[in-house]
């Protein structure tokens, strides 16, 4: 997994799964979103997967003091009973943590044991995507995806989560069901589409989507008014450093793939 291990990141996330569409026989994606992730991590079942590893009393007592430190709510204090609050510095690792043993581990298993196709995940943070050969696969691993998750306290948000044909394949093969082009899905602020090259080949591009974007602009025309009043050669340099950031990614662009 990509997030918060070293040398690990977004854009390395995200090409992972561009080579896995691009390269491995994917027809249908599933994307995953969990509701609620950091508000609704079970205390009880992370620190037994944080006792795997560590055996000192000590640390386990210092976790459970972080988790129960509470948070402050309008300058109100409240108890957390559940969940690790967003923005404190071990969240992201104890997230980690606690999908490692709910989905990473699991789902490596069902890989060998309940796929019958190729079978390709990505997971940032809380945020996965998972391709598959055969569309039977995609439905069985939603469905036990669910059931695995309710085990530990966690949901897959219903209207968020989708199935979608999507890959090398998939323009032409909704064409001949008489079907509209292949749906878009969004991983890690990019809207992924299944498009085609100059010479009619399979391209995965990617944009950014259109809220960060939108967003993106707010903030970089806000800061261009503040520094209106900074030497050209100097605001120049600062767009040029944004833009450069902004359009680092784009689209990949692998060999082509016939």
């Amino acid at each position: 997994m990509h997030v918060f291990r070293p040398q690990r990141s977004q854009h390395q996330a995200l090409d992972a799964l561009a080579f896995g569409i691009c390269r491995m026989k994917v027809n249908y994606i599933v994307d995953c979103d969990i509701r609620g992730f950091f508000d609704s991590l079970n205390h009880e079942w992370l620190l037994r997967f944080i006792e795997h590893r560590i055996g000192d009393p000590r640390i386990i007592r210092l976790i459970r003091k972080w988790l129960k430190a509470g948070v402050l709510v309008d300058n109100q204090w409240q108890a957390t009973e559940v969940g690790s609050p967003q923005g404190s510095v071990i969240s992201p690792l104890l997230a980690n943590v606690y999908l490692h043993y709910c989905f990473d581990q699991w789902t490596h298993w069902w890989r060998g044991h309940g796929a019958h196709g190729q079978v390709v995940y990505v997971r940032y943070a809380d945020d996965i995507v998972a391709g598959f050969e055969h569309a039977e696969d995609a439905q069985r691993f939603l469905a036990n995806l669910r059931t695995r998750l309710e085990k530990f306290a966690l949901t897959l948000h219903p209207e968020k989560t989708r199935l979608l044909e999507f890959g090398r394949f998939a323009a032409s093969n909704r064409a001949r069901r008489r079907l509209g082009k292949p749906e878009t899905f969004d991983f890690l602020g990019f809207t992924h589409i299944a498009g085609r090259s100059r010479d009619g080949r399979f391209q995965l591009k990617r944009k950014t989507r259109r809220d960060r974007m939108r967003a993106t602009l707010q903030r970089v025309k806000g800061e261009l008014r503040r520094r209106m009043h900074d030497p050209i050669p100097a605001q120049g340099k600062w767009l040029g450093q944004v833009v450069r950031a902004t359009l680092r990614i784009t689209r990949y662009r692998p060999t082509p793939v016939v």
